[in-house]
């Protein structure tokens, strides 16, 4: 790769250039200076930087990528960094002992600083199309991303922004420009309809007529993505700052019943529901507070259906006392089953929902003890409490409960045996 100087309308440009097959350089990329791209040095993640810098010490090429560098472009602040690089999943493994591999088709690595986690991946080809999973170099990796504004890098050590795609002047422009082709880039991946339009909302950035009819013409294709996937997306949605202005635009391109029917449904039939649920969202989500976020998917919802039963005035004897407390727990009980169904297809974790419920129950001044809502049932501990189980079973109980003995007392097994 080859780093060269020429004028331009912008005064000096740096052009990278790389070689074809017959040994003609030919160009591949604009260098943008940090005097160029703007962006604040103290606005990126010190680990990120500390990351990228390690793989570049040992030789490899590495770089911030995607969602974090348009942020820092717009003058944001992301949550998180991703880092793309030349180096292969097992060593950047070996460069970093707080990391994992992860997945078995797509391989790459999670580097882990506390409870934070820095996704670094290796460069991918269009060997095998724009979902390819055999490794390659930096500017098929460009052209393998979903819009030409998450293909830029970002180099934190030299602070220049490297653009292969144009991404940049379509920044400049507020433009979303997808890389793959319209006719390939939703039905290789549905969940990039969802990803165009929160991209566009929360940049405020103009989505090309063509491109909004595909997405109303092919959004049937999300009803085959799974829950996980689903619910994955709904809570990045929800846990940013933007979430009401992105479910409006879901909600206006006609997607957003297959990410929540229930709640689409509400909204096209009462104007009045879709106010105040856009509304809860704008208040409620992008807060660090547990279950917060999540419970402005059901609020408005659960004031529908529940009846909110205050403690009665005055002194209560003590059989009313614990009646009034049993039914306030049934009703709680009933409250978070029917807020788990007005969910679906998505599925959050049950203890994010179960504090999403009782919150909207405390804003009632109704106070729920933390309570058993799934009911496991019981194991036998030993063949003599479950019949069925015949006398062989009792006598291989009783040999584990033998073997447990030996080791408490003192030597592991193995030594034991060996007395």
């Amino acid at each position: 790769m080859v780093l060269t100087a020429r004028s331009g309308k912008r005064g000096i440009l740096l052009i990278r250039y790389g070689k074809e097959e017959n040994g003609k350089l030919i160009k591949k990329a604009i260098v943008y200076t940090r005097e160029e791209h703007g962006i604040d040095p103290a606005a990126v993640d010190s680990e990120a930087v500390f990351i990228t810098g390690r793989l570049r010490a040992n030789g490899h090429e590495s770089y911030l990528v995607g969602g974090s560098v348009r942020d820092l472009i717009l003058g944001k602040k992301p949550k998180d960094f991703d880092i793309v690089t030349s180096a292969t999943p097992a060593r950047i493994k070996k460069l970093f002992r707080n990391s994992r591999i992860i997945g078995r088709r797509f391989r790459l690595v999670h580097v882990f600083f506390g409870p934070r986690i820095f996704e670094v991946s290796t460069f991918r080809s269009l060997k095998d199309g724009h979902s390819s999973n055999t490794y390659g170099t930096i500017d098929e990796d460009a052209l393998r991303r979903d819009f030409s504004f998450n293909a830029l890098y970002y180099d934190p050590g030299k602070q220049i922004v490297v653009d292969y795609v144009g991404g940049l002047a379509d920044i400049k422009k507020k433009l979303l420009r997808p890389l793959i082709p319209p006719e390939v880039i939703f039905k290789d991946d549905p969940v990039r309809m969802i990803r165009a339009l929160k991209y566009a909302a929360v940049s405020n950035f103009k989505v090309p007529w063509l491109l909004l009819r595909r997405i109303k013409k092919e959004s049937p294709l999300l009803a085959e993505i799974s829950p996980s996937r689903l619910t994955e997306e709904v809570v990045k949605i929800i846990n940013s700052a933007g979430a009401a202005v992105i479910v409006e635009s879901l909600d206006n391109a006609g997607i957003y019943g297959y990410l929540q029917k229930e709640a689409a449904a509400l909204m096209k039939r009462d104007p009045l529901f879709r106010k105040k649920y856009l509304a809860g969202l704008a208040q409620n989500c992008g807060s660090e507070e547990s279950g917060r976020s999540l419970s402005a998917l059901v609020r408005d919802y659960l004031e529908i259906i529940c009846v909110w039963e205050v403690k009665p005035p005055g002194h209560l004897s003590k059989a009313d006392e614990t009646k009034w407390t049993a039914q306030l727990v049934e009703n709680f009980k009933a409250a978070f089953f029917e807020a788990r169904r007005f969910l679906l297809p998505i599925n959050p974790p049950k203890l994010e929902l179960e504090k999403a419920v009782r919150m909207i129950f405390a804003e009632h001044g109704l106070e729920v003890r933390k309570t058993r809502l799934f009911d496991r049932p019981r194991r036998p501990k030993s063949a003599e409490a479950n019949p069925a189980a015949g006398p062989e079973s009792a006598v291989h109980t009783a040999k584990k409960r033998r073997r447990r003995r030996g080791r408490k007392a003192g030597a592991p097994a193995e030594k034991q045996r060996n007395v």
